[in-house]
Order: structure tokens, then sequence, then C-alpha cells
């Protein structure tokens, strides 16, 4: 496999460095100022005006919506490798993907909707999605149960004539308490005594249907992640036609296998990005910092961690793009195992970087003097992200000890 990236993706990562150094870099405290201003005023989820402003720039420079490859609506969507190193540049900045219409979780939910959609449901929810008018939420994980294991979901959608009526409650549902939220993707049981892997179904859930309640968000290592944010969602007799369906009853878990494998790797694309970023950081650091006499730069602990820094994400980027290579050639199902090793890989990667970082900016590191303490809690949070370490470990596991057998 060879990874140089080609003529076209090339001009791209350049037009995207020269859009952040411009539009993003400079405005990494306005938007945290902008939040904060937000916050005090009593309404933390309200769009920040910064983001607004920056879209039609990235539209104008031909950097939208460039992660859904193989679309009719979006033909400037790329492949998992050629958008590879776009994401790992936007994931330097953790709002700058939604500058550019690349934010989870719409870019999973416009990929489900391509994929898994009617021509009638692509119009009525896609269309706005890739224009950026509007968000959506993802509603699988529950409080009372195991969500990594996507059987163990309780939530009831049951057939009444023309509707499906739905009730249950969700948890740590990105984005659901954004205003510009319109449309849930919700996973549920249909047939709750079927075959293990068909009692799950997906419905589309407008936002203003009845019954459905947003809690307050939820916070993240104290964080409450406005102004996007994670919130407990209640549905109680929620009814909505049965045309909402996705794919057909029976049919959720398999949707779910589809939609978490690009989302899997745009977040370890990001995790990339967050690495080398505080890679910088830490590099900036140890030069102009003077400890018992001698910049840290020369101190031999230091050395060995940028060292072990730059060791790891180069490893972890390889990783990355052979998993890439082989979602785009042999499809997600056959490049599973590659996917969840990224998914343990990236995210501690990063992780691990970033707390050395914090380490050596000392008590700062842990202030919001730097980006260091929302970077670590972004990272801690993708090892449970579409699934936790042990998870991932566990299908890698099982492909090992088949592949010895046989």
């Amino acid at each position: 496999m060879y990874f140089e990236y080609s003529p076209k993706v090339q001009a791209l990562q350049t037009r995207l460095q020269a859009f952040f150094d411009q539009h993003i870099l400079p405005n990494e405290h306005r938007f945290e100022e902008e939040v904060e201003a937000n916050r005090r005023a009593g309404n933390a989820w309200q769009p920040v005006r910064i983001i607004e402003a920056l879209k039609p720039l990235a539209r104008e420079a031909g950097l939208w919506n460039l992660f859904l490859p193989h679309s009719s609506r979006a033909p400037e969507g790329l492949s998992n490798l050629e958008y590879a190193p776009l994401c790992e540049i936007m994931g330097r900045v953790h709002w700058a993907p939604e500058v550019f219409n690349c934010s989870a979780p719409d870019t999973g939910n416009m990929e489900t909707l391509e994929l898994y959609g009617t021509e009638q449901q692509k119009s009525q929810w896609l269309e706005p999605l890739l224009r950026g008018e509007i968000r959506s939420a993802f509603a699988m994980t529950e409080p009372a149960v195991a969500s990594s294991d996507a059987t163990n979901i309780q939530t009831r959608i049951e057939r009444d004539g023309n509707d499906y009526v739905i009730n249950g409650r969700k948890w740590w549902i990105s984005g659901a308490s954004d205003p510009r939220t319109r449309i849930f993707i919700v996973m549920g049981k249909t047939d709750a005594d079927g075959p293990r892997h068909q009692q799950q179904s997906m419905v589309l859930v407008p936002a203003d249907t009845p019954g459905l309640t947003v809690g307050e968000p939820q916070r993240v290592l104290g964080y409450d992640d406005a102004p996007h944010g994670h919130s407990v969602v209640d549905l109680v007799n929620v009814r909505v036609p049965a045309s909402n369906v996705l794919l057909g009853e029976g049919r959720g878990f398999e949707i779910a296998q589809g939609r978490l494998g690009p989302g899997r790797i745009h977040h370890c694309m990001r995790c990339i990005g967050v690495a080398e970023k505080a890679l910088e950081l830490m590099v900036q650091r140890a030069r102009s910092r003077v400890a018992f006499g001698r910049p840290l730069a020369d101190q031999g602990v230091w050395r060995e961690r940028i060292a072990e820094s730059r060791i790891m994400i180069e490893q972890a980027r390889l990783l990355v793009l052979k998993t890439a290579y082989m979602m785009d050639t042999v499809g997600n199902k056959s490049a599973r195992g590659e996917i969840a090793m990224i998914k343990v890989l990236a995210p501690n990667m990063s992780s691990k970087i970033v707390d050395w970082a914090i380490q050596l900016y000392g008590a700062e590191g842990l202030s919001d003097a730097t980006p260091l303490a929302n970077m670590y809690k972004l990272q801690r949070a993708i090892r449970f992200t579409d699934g936790p370490d042990e998870v991932h470990r566990n299908a890698v596991a099982k492909l090992e000890l088949a592949r010895t057998l046989s």
C-alpha cells in the first residue's frame, strides 16, 4: 500500500491549512469567549456566531461536506483515504469540523440517510443537513443497559396501525440540546422476541414530535460541552408514521454497524490532529521553560517523551491510513479488525500525549490558559464514543483466534 497523497488531496490540504491559519486559529479564543458569554447569559446552547460566520467562507473555499463519498448530493465528497489527512487538520481545534459541515454526529447521520434512507427521507432530512441548515442527533445509548452491546437496547418501538409508538429513555445524546437539531435517529426494539440481531430498528423522529423531551445537559469531567453538549432524552408515547423507519423493521443492528465504521475512523483521524497539536505545545513549552538552570528541552525525560510522542503519532497515522484504504477497497466489513484496532490505538495515543503535555505545563496545563485540559477531556471521552476499548479489543481478539484456528 502506497499512501502518498494525490495532487488533489495535497491541494486540499494546502487550502484547508490556509483557511485554518486565516480563520480558525485566530478565533480559538473568540469561540471560547462567546460560549462563556452565552453561558453567563443563561443560554449556552445557542449557535456560536463565529462558526456561523465562517461556514459560508468554507463553502466558497470548496471545503464543505468532504466526508461523504459516493453521493450525488455531495459531489465534493472524498474517499476515506483522501479525507483522512484533511480530517486530521480539522481535529486540531475541537469546534473546527462544524465550520466545514464535517462534525459528528451529523456526519454519521448523513451517511446513514445516504445509505439507508428513502428518497423522501433524503429530501426531507439529508438535503438540509448537507446544506448546513439544520443539525441532528443519534439516540442509541441508554442508562439502564450496557449500550456497548447494541442488542441490549430496551426502548420500545411498537406498531400501531400506520404509526410507530416509541417509549424509552436515552442519554449522552450529543447535540440534543442544540436548538438547530431538527431530527433524531432513534434505535429501539420492534420485536423483543425475534432473533437477537433482528430485534432492533431505527426510526426518524422529528425534534418537535410530542412526547420527545430533552433533559438537562450532562457534564463530561466537569465540562458541559456547550454549545453542542450531551443530554438525556425521554420518549413517552412518541408517535411517528411507519414510513419513518430506516431500511425496514429488524434492520437497526445492521444499520448501526454500517454507521459506526466511518464514524470511528473519523474520530481516530481527529485524534491524530489533537496529538499533533499537543506535541507542538509540548515542544514550545520545553523550549521556553527553564527549571534547575536548564531549559526543559535539555532534560532527558522530556526529550524521551517528545520522541515517544512522535513515534506514537506516526504509528497511529499509518494504521489509520491502512484502515481507510481497506474501507475504500474491500469494504467496512472486511476492515472491521482494523477499524477496531485504530479505535483503541488512536484515542489512547492522543490521551497519553495530551497528558504528557499537561504534565510539562504543570498547574497551567490544568487551567483554561491552554486548550490542554479540554483536549484531554475530549480524548478521554472518545474511548467510550462508538464503543469502549474493551469491546474493540474483544473484536480484535476474536478475529485473531479465528485466524489461528483456520
